[in-house]
């Protein structure tokens, strides 16, 4: 393993064990065992190196369960083990995005991300692939079911006794569609 996969390794350690915001360039180079020079070497900067084993995570994670479609409360029994499995990286997630605010890189990376997350969610509910999704699936059920993770991803993270479960969240959604349609009711 050369200098740069270490750096990546031992970032995902940091970023697992410290989160985005605490790591430090000496935390990684001493997860790693490669000097803090290499960071900027490989990388230019910790917030590169820090973000590009961000997005290396959230891309596998959308690949674990990008594919699973079906039974809506199945897919987000899913979702809330992962909330639990890989709270880091969520944490990660919410620390970045908080740091995006001052980092206009990071902010266009993470709205890529979204953009990309707001077509794979509508393609994953309506059982697609992502390159057959209609824009106004992505801007409308995409962006829906993205606002929907990342809500009942807080709350999670927040107060997991008190979160809702899988077939909360869909009952929940039943209610506010016969909010929006009164004659959705089934």
């Amino acid at each position: 393993m050369g200098n740069r996969e270490k750096l990546l390794a031992g970032a995902r350690r940091c970023l697992e064990e410290k989160g985005y915001l605490r790591t430090t360039v000496r935390d990684i180079a001493t997860a790693s065992g490669v000097s803090m020079a290499a960071i900027g070497y490989h990388f230019g900067s910790r917030e590169a190196l820090l973000n590009q084993v961000l997005f290396a995570a959230m891309e596998e994670w959308g690949e674990e369960f990008g594919g699973a479609s079906g039974d809506f409360e199945e897919l987000w029994a899913g979702k809330i083990r992962s909330f639990e499995e890989h709270r880091w990286l969520w944490l990660a997630s919410v620390e970045a995005f908080v740091h995006a605010q001052s980092s206009p890189e990071l902010l266009a990376l993470l709205a890529a991300g979204q953009r990309e997350g707001r077509r794979g969610s509508a393609a994953q509910l309506q059982g697609l692939p992502e390159g057959e999704v209609a824009e106004e699936d992505v801007r409308t059920l995409g962006s829906v079911h993205m606002a929907l993770l990342s809500g009942v991803m807080v709350q999670w993270l927040t107060d997991p006794q008190a979160a809702p479960d899988a077939r909360e969240i869909a009952a929940g959604l039943r209610a506010l569609a016969e909010r929006v349609d009164p004659d959705a009711r089934r």
